[in-house]
């Protein structure tokens, strides 16, 4: 079933899930726009993940 997940890979996909956040407004304002976007960030719908 799909919601019997090792716990390992749940741990795996909860860290996916924070670091495809997108940046802070603050950060954006600290650094005068210098840091607009997160290159690490992924749409659900078009990139998916490779977990084992």
């Amino acid at each position: 079933m799909a919601r019997n997940k090792d716990t390992s890979k749940k741990n795996r996909l909860v860290k996916a899930g924070k670091t495809s956040r997108s940046v802070p407004t603050w950060v954006i304002q600290r650094t005068n726009r210098g840091v607009r976007s997160n290159p690490k960030q992924r749409r659900w719908r078009q990139r998916k993940l490779k977990l084992k």
